[in-house]
């Protein structure tokens, strides 16, 4: 039986206004200012860090959601993350929610703020403010592309992913878009993501996809083990499918689940792929016996600078992978019981290297440019997945010279 998802990235969401261009706020000519703009009647939901530095456009974003069931706009901006600049910052990100505001005709709480970028700096009011009616009348149904390039900082290339899929005889899509490439680890990972779909789904349900389904991909990322002030995913449900509302009693339910969660899987995944200066990308799939252990013990080697710089280096040295597992902080477990694999190659049966291990073999499978590292803990019955990368000459260069 075929699958009711597809993964061919639709560029238009019925219901979905995109504006983007260049304001001047990097030095780019790449876009760096975008909004987004949601028909009436949108259900909206967003997940924001949780890193308690939590940036101006965070805090503000946070309270007009609480004020207002009904978001219209979402400005962004990248080069400047307004974040580290106090009660100054707060009241530069309400100013520009009150400016775009007052163009478009709609309270300022409809209005939600995000930024990426450099801590510690003020917005140039002037310049972003000066922009905002042309941004208006740049919005388009087909701009999610530009809208990928607007929110990108030390992104190589542009991330959206999407899929359709079929409840009924109903066609329905999902398309989204995500910047980030450093500063990536949960909750969530310097990463702002924006998704929609045309389907009809109330908040408070809309609100409990975005948990499960960043849990599953968002929050299992991990390129440095830093989490940033500027974290943000928001999931819009435009309704303009004009078909009936899909909640989790509906027969097909799962299915909306599971296209939401793809294409956050897919972006989470480009995240890591585009990582700062990765060169490889790897998933480590972990197994024990409850979820807890298995996502401790993944991000445990995830986060290892010794794993990562001998994924960089194709070395096989295995025995950096065991001394990770052994300082995970989890429960204890008994160390005869783990056996760990480089993609389909055992090179730890209870506890110790195999007898039979190759170290030729070993390192022909770390060459790779995509590498899983599977683990396996006592009963290894619950699995956690995690997606990380390298750590490369390139990430300490692009992260020494990135204000430069």
């Amino acid at each position: 039986m075929d699958s009711p998802i597809s993964h061919e990235i639709p560029t238009e969401i019925s219901g979905i206004g995109i504006g983007a261009l260049n304001a001047g706020i990097k030095q780019s000519v790449r876009p760096d200012l975008c909004l987004i703009e949601m028909t009436e009647g949108t259900s909206c939901a967003a997940l924001f860090t949780q890193n308690r530095f939590a940036a101006a456009p965070v805090i503000v974003a946070k309270r007009h959601l609480l004020e207002n069931p009904n978001t219209r706009f979402l400005l962004i901006n990248s080069g400047n993350a307004n974040c580290g600049t106090g009660e100054p910052g707060i009241e530069d990100a309400l100013q520009l929610c009150n400016d775009v505001a007052k163009i478009a005709g709609c309270d300022a709480s409809a209005v939600l703020p995000f930024s990426t970028g450099v801590i510690g700096q003020r917005l140039p009011m002037d310049i972003i403010s000066k922009q905002l009616s042309g941004l208006i009348e740049n919005l388009r149904d087909d701009g999610w592309h530009a809208g990928a390039e607007a929110i990108m900082t030390t992104d190589t290339r542009p991330k959206i992913a999407g899929s359709h899929f079929v409840i009924g005889d109903k066609n329905f899509s999902v398309t989204g878009i995500a910047k980030g490439a450093g500063m990536i680890r949960p909750n969530m990972a310097t990463m702002l993501s924006f998704i929609a779909t045309d389907a009809t789904v109330s908040p408070t349900d809309l609100n409990k996809v975005l948990l499960e389904a960043a849990r599953k991909t968002f929050n299992r990322i991990s390129i440095d083990g830093d989490t940033s002030t500027n974290d943000a995913v928001v999931l819009m449900a435009t309704g303009k499918s004009h078909q009936e509302q899909l909640s989790p009693a509906h027969a097909q339910w799962a299915t909306f689940c599971s296209a939401i969660t793809e294409v956050c899987e897919a972006l989470a995944k480009e995240i890591v792929a585009d990582g700062e200066g990765a060169s490889k990308f790897v998933e480590i799939e972990v197994r024990s016996g409850d979820e807890k252990t298995s996502e401790a013990v993944a991000f445990t080697v995830a986060e290892s600078p010794l794993v990562k710089t001998a994924l960089f280096a194709s070395d096989p040295n295995w025995g950096r992978i065991l001394a990770a597992v052994g300082r995970a902080p989890v429960p204890e477990f008994e160390i005869d019981q783990v056996a760990i694999y480089l993609g389909d190659y055992q090179i730890v049966r209870n506890g110790s290297v195999v007898l039979d291990y190759d170290e030729a073999v070993a390192a022909e499978i770390m060459a790779k440019q995509e590498i899983r590292i599977s683990i396996e803990i006592g009963e290894a019955t619950v699995p956690a997945t995690v997606w990380t990368c390298d750590l490369s000459y390139d990430y300490v260069k692009i992260n020494a010279e990135y204000r430069t």
